[in-house]
């Protein structure tokens, strides 16, 4: 049953107006506190979690004063993410941290970085002895990386951390890096689930977006990792963006029906401060991007939802679609979104230990000379309230589109239909959320838009679109 609450919220028939037009800024939402309020005067309360045992479920850390996570029987399970930052290309609507302009001496010489890096986590006693249960490779593009350094990475990482546990191992690859011997030789590193940045098949959309790959060199890809026997494969899809039409975006959505991936993520075109799009709008003194509007991505998204699910495939986020759901897992984002500790290694890479988050050194020197000098290579931190970290998970599991609230309860000791009453009935009321039993769900249409709804359960200090 629904628990009762008061709240002071009006009965709505709509929710506020979406911005029509694409204007410069980030939307998505990944974490919590947002990144703009992480801080480097916080990086001391990192250096100290470090310092102790993981977190014990069913216990408090009385040090951090925030709940501890996962099941009472089983300690804070341990993912790994490496951050490799090297391109062929950078797209106009690239903003991670990836550099087109490095030798092999350099990659060499970060890869040596990573490895160090992780050596002095190893050591740490927040790791306690745990194997990382799930581990992603990350960029950049991983796949710019030749057999020999893969394997030389991948070595050291096993040495330092073994791989005997491991549930799972996603790697980001671009197609147009793939040859037949770069597949087999990550298949033959233990990857279970690469995920290919397709991002659109018309070769003209790609070029003019600055993408690396053309959809030749797609089909080839993915036929061979077929071949090679790959237990998941995910492909990754962008609506909206430049230059994108209703013709060509129906036209990708059919040849990625007909590839029968596994998975598929799809994301709506968003243009963040750093990106090329926006530095030519800035230049241009324009306001609105030149991509389609959030209306249109929206319903772009849901005719590509609606065309996976004639053959078969389920919704299973705001982001993705599964031929599969008992078959395929994402065991990273699992994790991440229920509050596992996330090991974080490599340039402007952020993660979580101990009820703490933070990100590394955004700048490829600074990260090398903090290394190199036998130093953690942290910039800044944040150490959540517990009700921040309670506040960071239900978020993220609502893009899910649905949760259980008695799990909630159980872990955080609250129910979330009293702790977060008033977006909760907010939301209902706009028509984008459903509650039954112990089910709390979101509409197709609020699962749509699902990054722009959270922002109604941030904290009042953290409404200032300081989002980046």
């Amino acid at each position: 049953m629904s628990v009762p609450v008061t709240t002071n919220v009006p009965a709505k028939a709509t929710a506020p107006p979406l911005r029509h037009e694409t204007t410069a800024g980030n939307y998505f939402v990944s974490n919590y506190p947002p990144f703009g309020f992480w801080n480097p005067e916080f990086v001391p309360d990192f250096q100290a979690a470090l310092e102790r045992p993981p977190a014990q479920p069913g216990t408090r850390n009385s040090e951090l004063e925030t709940p501890l996570t996962h099941h009472a029987s089983r300690i804070t399970p341990l993912g790994l993410y490496a951050h490799i930052p090297f391109c062929r290309k950078r797209c106009h609507f690239c903003y991670f941290k990836v550099y087109t302009d490095k030798d092999s001496s350099e990659v060499r010489g970060y890869l040596d970085a990573l490895l160090a890096e992780l050596t002095v986590y190893a050591s740490k006693p927040v790791i306690g002895g745990r194997k990382p249960r799930f581990i992603y490779f990350g960029g950049g593009t991983p796949s710019y990386l030749s057999p020999d350094q893969l394997r030389f990475l991948t070595d050291g990482m096993k040495r330092l951390l073994p791989w005997d546990e491991v549930e799972e191992v996603t790697f980001e690859a671009e197609p147009g890096t793939l040859t037949d011997h770069k597949l087999q030789a990550i298949r033959d590193l233990g990857v279970t689930r690469l995920s290919l940045g397709i991002e659109h098949f018309d070769d003209h959309i790609l070029e003019i977006n600055g993408r690396a790959h053309r959809s030749k060199e797609i089909a080839r890809a993915y036929a061979y990792a077929r071949e090679i026997g790959f237990p998941q494969i995910n492909i990754d899809l962008i609506a909206g963006m430049v230059e994108e039409t209703e013709d060509k975006w129906r036209e990708t959505v059919a040849k990625a029906v007909e590839m029968r991936p596994d998975s598929v993520t799809i994301y709506q075109m968003e243009v963040p401060f750093n990106t090329g799009i926006y530095q030519q709008m800035k230049a241009g003194g324009k306001l609105v991007a030149p991509v389609a509007d959030w209306e249109t991505k929206r319903a772009w998204v849901d005719y590509a939802y609606r065309e996976f699910e004639k053959v078969g495939y389920t919704v299973t986020s705001g982001t993705t679609v599964v031929r599969d759901p008992a078959k395929v897992k994402f065991v990273y984002r699992e994790g991440l979104f229920s509050g596992a500790d996330i090991l974080s290694v490599g340039v402007a890479s952020f993660g979580h230990l101990n009820g703490v988050h933070y990100q590394n050194h955004h700048e490829f020197q600074p990260y090398l000379d903090a290394v190199n000098a036998g130093k953690l290579p942290v910039y800044r931190a944040l150490r959540p309230a517990a009700d921040e970290l309670y506040l960071r998970e239900f978020m993220l599991g609502l893009k899910l589109g649905s949760v259980s609230a008695a799990h909630y309860t159980q872990k955080f000791g609250t129910d979330p239909r009293v702790q977060f009453a008033t977006p909760l009935a907010t939301l209902k009321a706009w028509g984008f959320l459903t509650d039954s039993g112990d089910r709390i769900g979101v509409t197709r249409e609020g699962l749509l838009q699902i990054d722009r709804l959270l922002h109604e359960f941030f904290k009042p200090e953290h409404k200032t679109g300081r989002y980046a």
